[in-house]
């Protein structure tokens, strides 16, 4: 096995970054948005 010193480890990419999880519970909350659009057996209040 190699040793790996705390500036190797600090340069190794990977993983998923913040944006990313953001944009997928953006999708999510907004697929649900419209999931509940289409079943909600309420219409629309004025």
């Amino acid at each position: 096995m190699q040793r790996v010193d705390v500036l190797e480890l600090e340069q190794v990419k990977g993983g998923v970054s913040g944006w990313t999880m953001v944009g997928i519970a953006a999708l999510v909350v907004f697929f649900a948005g419209v999931l509940e659009g289409i079943t909600s057996p309420n219409p629309c209040q004025k």
